[in-house]
């Protein structure tokens, strides 16, 4: 990729080049950087629109699922005549005609101990937009290993929680410092019986990808060490610390 932003970028990118934490160095700081998104639903699609939107040159994105009509009213990539279809191969459709540039590799596949490696190795930040605590674990334990940057995000109702871990730091806490894998319930991520605001699904996945600029950009507070809730009901936003646990 021409390491000089082209006329066409910075007319594309001018709102966001023209803030001093940013400008043309951090610009193709975004454009370099190479992201995989485990998850296209409520949170996976406003991560990788806005990602999208902000310039990311590389972008993975991981679902097995198609498209279906329940969907719809929370993942905004897709709409009624994509039912169906494959959630990937829809999303990439639909980022490349945001920013016909960016470089979108498509994973139709679930996420499992067999696989996940192979692909997660390949990008230098991730975001997990998954519904499950086992892909959840899988995603955290090989972002550990290999020092990843990792936005874990969780929607329920008109609830999300946000974490962060920067793994390059050996006293960052994981996901398992903060839930147990045993007695942990998928319960409270099943949107399917819980049920959740669409808005929500939009606020909580635009934060996580405004994490990934920020750690990009290396720039601001990140949430490391800390879970962000927020209860969109009562609009009560708190950080929580939490400690990494002995033998995690």
């Amino acid at each position: 990729m021409n390491s000089e932003l082209d006329k066409n970028q910075i007319e594309r990118f001018s709102r966001q080049i023209i803030l001093k934490n940013i400008g043309p160095l951090g610009q193709k700081k975004i454009i370099r950087s190479k992201v995989l998104i485990i998850g296209m639903g409520g949170l996976g699609c406003p991560v990788a629109e806005f990602l999208t939107r902000a310039g990311i040159g590389f972008l993975g994105i991981v679902d097995y699922d198609n498209v279906e009509l329940s969907n719809i009213h929370r993942q905004s990539l897709y709409c009624t005549k994509d039912l169906k279809k494959s959630k990937v191969m829809i999303a990439k459709e639909k980022l490349k005609k945001i920013n016909p540039k960016i470089k979108v590799n498509c994973y139709k596949i679930k996420i499992n101990k067999n696989n996940y490696k192979k692909i997660i190795k390949k990008y230098d930040y991730i975001v997990d937009g998954s519904d499950n605590f086992k892909t959840k674990f899988l995603i955290n334990d090989f972002c550990k290993i290999s020092k990843k940057f990792l936005v874990t995000g969780a929607i329920s109702k008109f609830d999300g929680h946000i974490f962060t871990f920067d793994f390059k730091n050996k006293k960052t806490p994981c996901i398992r410092s903060f839930f147990q894998e045993k007695g942990v319930s998928d319960d409270i991520l099943d949107c399917e019986h819980e049920g959740v605001l669409g808005t929500v699904a939009g606020i909580i996945g635009t934060i996580q990808a405004n994490e990934i600029l920020k750690k990009i950009l290396n720039i601001g507070k990140n949430l490391n060490g800390n879970i962000l809730i927020l209860d969109l009901l009562n609009l009560n936003f708190r950080k929580v610390k939490f400690k990494k646990l002995k033998n995690v």
